[in-house]
């Protein structure tokens, strides 16, 4: 699976990162945790980015400077050329937090119809929209069931569901595929690659390296509010301490495969590539083989 390419990087980003800062402080405006220490980074229109990084690394931060619930101790952080904090901008995002909190008691059609109502969709508009996304995440058949008779999986579809409901242009996914069976990840993954395919701009998180892998165009590794490394999967994971020769297969897969590889014609064609790491592996190396200095003592 190939996730669609993206806007040519020319394009002006969606979101742009410039030097960001967060320090968190005490009562007595102290600094007692420095969760961002000067990120840069773009998402550009179409792609989907992600953003990862061990626990405590500045992920969630960073999601709540773009949402617009923190501000910036210093450095800049634009959505569509604008401050985060807009309302304008507001409405062109959706969001999945991490943790799903929907009302246990309601069904997933009254959950859609209580944010569409918040969201000021048109009745029409609301009722066709809920249809397709139930239908489009496979909860068709439950969308009279409260959500306490729901197992997680389900429910987490339905937050997906309420993230998509506005058709935002900016999707902010915090881990989407958390809780989800095999099947249900499969079609989230696609979701959001078609999601992609139509124009929508996505920046994700994961712990699930593989998803990362097979969705994103693009991501940066966070650690101690630093990155760490960033760009194209297709330029981090190839491993250029080791080369792959691929060769046709020889008529006869015995010791003699050495000598018969060797007596290939003159002109046969030869691949030879760097062997790509998983991201899984290309993410624990960067994490192990990189050493912050220690943070700066707090004022006491």
């Amino acid at each position: 699976m190939t996730p669609p390419s993206p806007t040519p990087t020319d394009a002006a980003p969606v979101l742009a990162v410039r030097d960001l800062q967060k320090t968190y402080l005490d009562f007595w405006r102290r600094p007692r945790v420095h969760a961002l220490r000067g990120i840069t980074f773009d998402v550009r229109p179409g792609e989907i980015f992600g953003l990862l990084g061990p626990n405590g690394s500045g992920k969630s931060t960073t999601i709540k400077l773009l949402l617009g619930l923190l501000f910036p101790t210093a450095g800049t952080l634009t959505l569509f050329g604008e401050s985060p904090r807009s309302t304008a901008v507001k409405a062109r995002i959706g969001y999945l937090p991490e943790e799903t909190r929907l009302y246990p008691a309601l069904t997933p059609v009254e959950i859609l119809r209580f944010y569409a109502a918040l969201l000021h969709l048109p009745p029409r508009t609301a009722r066709d929209r809920i249809d397709q996304l139930l239908a489009m995440l496979s909860l068709d058949h439950a969308a009279s069931r409260p959500l306490s008779s729901f197992s997680k999986g389900m429910t987490r579809r339905v937050a997906l569901a309420q993230a998509l409901l506005n058709d935002p242009d900016f999707l902010v996914l915090d881990e989407p595929t958390s809780g989800l069976d095999p099947y249900s990840t499969r079609q989230t993954k696609d979701l959001i690659l078609h999601l992609a395919s139509r124009g929508k701009t996505i920046l994700t998180t994961s712990h699930l390296l593989p998803d990362v892998q097979d969705t994103c165009h693009r991501l940066a590794i966070l650690q101690n509010g630093v990155i760490l490394a960033q760009g194209a999967l297709s330029d981090l994971l190839p491993d250029a301490s080791l080369t792959r020769f691929t060769f046709p297969p020889p008529p006869d897969p015995d010791p003699v495969r050495q000598a018969l590889l060797a007596a290939l014609p003159p002109g046969t064609p030869v691949d030879v590539s760097h062997p790509a790491r998983s991201l899984e592996t290309y993410f624990l190396q960067t994490l192990g083989q990189t050493r912050l200095p220690p943070p700066a003592p707090f004022l006491s």
